[in-house]
């Protein structure tokens, strides 16, 4: 057939992913034939992931079956759609034989904008693009906010499609409840997944209630609904990633590691769990999986935008441990490569630095190696010094006592990092891990932890007791001595709660706020698992 779909096609762009020739040529014409001004193509998801990340299309159409070992369509949408490297307007379209149909269709409630089952005709194909199109163009007030980030004008647009129940309303709750999580107005993204749920049960809603129960504390609550959740869907691979995250909160280390294990062997060739899967077991002394899942996220994802370079920083520790020079060397090169192409990354130069210093020592360069850490390690009363720096510092310390540094050393540094970043459960857990689990280091931290914890209770008391000023002002000069997260926001809440009774709050508001500034700024991930929307399951930029 050769008819237009609407007059913007002649100006759109589209994209075939297929490893069949004869089914990429026949989409190609069919496409061309629809108006399309350019249509290109790519056999191999490594090839089509490149190209989505560095342009823009309008339309993809993507075969999700791919030779065993690589990733499949799906594996390639959730990774794009997690990190938001698809734009609001492109259609996303997947072609699925029969035997996989039930997936992809569970996945087409909510990641995809339609899906085809082979074999199907160009009419179909038509009638599929035209209406995903269509749906692009209704909901098109609500993109145009969300990629002006006014997020707040965004979801109050979807609760109204919504409330009326207009066209496209279930497709509006998606985002809306996406949107009202990370506004943080968690109740009323509650209402929308459970109005949700009440209209017609779909796995990405009650993954949404899991979402809302776990930013409201109740790490319980969350655990509880995506164990039946997996239980009842367990080839629902979003689930496992939002499971990991609360096994996280709960400072279940070993739980999370083998959540990402099996969603890593469900999708072979998604490269975040393979990163995610990597670090955990990397943390957990896991050396062979650690070693096996960091090599093959290098492997997939080293021209991807996806690939993070802490799965580097970890392959060196691990080389360096193993003795192998080799090894070690190829890590440290990717290493010192990113970081020369990106000069203005704090991060990566840290990371660097260390991989240097393993390089050193291992070269037998002793002195050079602990001179190098020493100079290193003065950055860690930096505001931009944060936890993940703290656990690869960490992890290289724990690894010098053959090279004849001693607990009179290592002690004060171990106790300094924890002091600042032991804010939680798991994040004394990971600070535990990466120190080797070892005593009397472990021992170090976790007293540490509960130095803070004591710390926060005798300024809760004094509110208690009626005195908050006196609590704010205890924590404010703590959280100021140990830069401790916990500690300062602590001061914020007991100011606020109690404003009313509180002289001069403004002026103790203001001191917290600088300190929130310096030494609060969100982590991005607690041993490698990423703590944002995105990780967690959320899609607020898909649709």
């Amino acid at each position: 057939m050769s008819q237009l779909l609407d007059r913007e096609v002649v100006t759109h762009h589209a994209l075939v992913i297929d490893a069949n020739p004869m089914s990429r040529s026949v989409l190609l014409q069919n496409l061309r034939s629809f108006g399309f001004a350019g249509v290109r193509q790519a056999s191999r998801i490594a090839d089509a992931r490149e190209l989505l990340e560095h342009r823009k299309f309008d339309l993809v159409v993507c075969d999700n079956h791919f030779d065993t070992g690589t990733a499949s369509g799906l594996e390639l949408l959730e990774e794009l759609r997690r990190e938001q490297m698809l734009p609001l307007s492109t259609v996303f379209i997947m072609v699925t034989g029969e035997a996989s149909y039930s997936k992809v269709a569970e996945a087409g409630e909510s990641a995809l904008d339609s899906y085809l089952v082979k074999p199907f005709s160009a009419n179909t194909l038509f009638e599929r693009v035209k209406e995903a199109r269509q749906r692009k163009r209704m909901l098109k007030d609500i993109f145009e906010a969300m990629e002006a980030k006014n997020f707040t004008r965004a979801a109050d647009l979807c609760l109204a499609r919504f409330e009326a129940r207009q066209l496209y309303w279930l497709h509006a709750a998606r985002i809306g409840a996406e949107l009202l999580l990370s506004l943080q107005r968690n109740e009323e993204a509650s209402k929308l997944y459970d109005a949700v749920i009440a209209a017609k049960t779909m796995p990405w809603a009650r993954l949404g209630v899991a979402r809302v129960q776990l930013a409201n504390g109740d790490t319980a609550g969350a655990a509880q609904t995506l164990d039946k959740l997996i239980g009842e869907m367990p080839q629902y691979t979003d689930s496992y990633d939002m499971m990991g995250r609360v096994q996280m909160e709960q400072g279940n280390l070993a739980g999370a590691m083998e959540t990402y294990r099996n969603a890593a062997k469900m999708t072979p060739g998604c490269i975040l769990r393979l990163q995610h899967c990597g670090t955990l077991s990397f943390y957990a002394g896991d050396t062979k999986t650690a070693v096996e899942m960091l090599e093959r996220t290098w492997s997939l994802g080293n021209k991807s935008r996806l690939f993070d370079v802490l799965s580097m920083m970890l392959l060196s520790v691990l080389r360096f441990d193993m003795r192998d020079t080799k090894g070690l060397d190829a890590a440290h090169d990717v290493l010192m490569t990113f970081s020369e192409r990106y000069p203005q990354s704090v991060r990566l130069r840290r990371m660097a630095g260390l991989g240097t210093a393993l390089m050193l020592l291992n070269g037998g360069r002793v002195e050079q190696g602990l001179v190098k850490l020493r100079e290193a390690a003065k950055e860690m009363a930096q505001p931009d010094f944060d936890m993940e720096a703290a656990t690869n510092t960490l992890s290289v310390w724990s690894r010098l006592e053959r090279f004849g540094v001693t607990d009179a050393e290592y002690e004060p540094l171990v106790k300094e990092l924890a002091l600042r970043f032991a804010v939680s459960k798991s994040s004394v857990e990971v600070l535990a891990a990466a120190v080797l689990n070892k005593e009397p280091a472990a021992t170090w931290v976790r007293e540490t932890h509960a130095k803070v914890m004591k710390l926060a209770q005798q300024a809760m008391n004094q509110a208690v007791e009626g005195n908050p000023k006196a609590a704010v002002q205890a924590l404010l000069e703590q959280g100021r001595t140990t830069r401790n997260a916990k500690l300062i926001e602590m001061a914020t809440l007991t100011a606020r709660r109690h404003r009313e009774r509180i002289e001069g709050v403004d002026g103790l508001l203001e001191a917290a706020s600088v300190l929130e500034h310096r030494f609060c700024s969100p982590t991005s991930h607690i041993a490698g698992v990423r703590r944002s929307n995105r990780a967690a399951g959320g899609m607020v930029l898909r649709r």
